[in-house]
């Protein structure tokens, strides 16, 4: 069952990484890595899902989300 949209561009999330994983707990470095970030600044795009809220919630003091559809 799709999700519904919570974004204008169809639920995609733009996340760039805006601090390092070095120092923190391994958890938070897998979830990094789950997301598809593998380095500082790096930028994805991710589908607006509850699964991936919920690994964004756990590392929001590494990363920016803003809707895909801004810059």
């Amino acid at each position: 069952m799709p999700s519904k949209a919570k974004t204008p561009d169809g639920g995609k999330l733009r996340v760039k990484q805006v601090r390092s994983g070095i120092g923190h707990p391994a958890l938070h470095r897998r979830t990094l890595r789950s997301i598809g970030l593998k380095h500082h600044q790096d930028v994805v795009v991710v589908p607006d899902t509850p699964t991936m809220r919920g690994m964004l919630n756990q590392v929001r003091h590494l990363v920016e989300v803003t809707p895909a559809g801004e810059s």
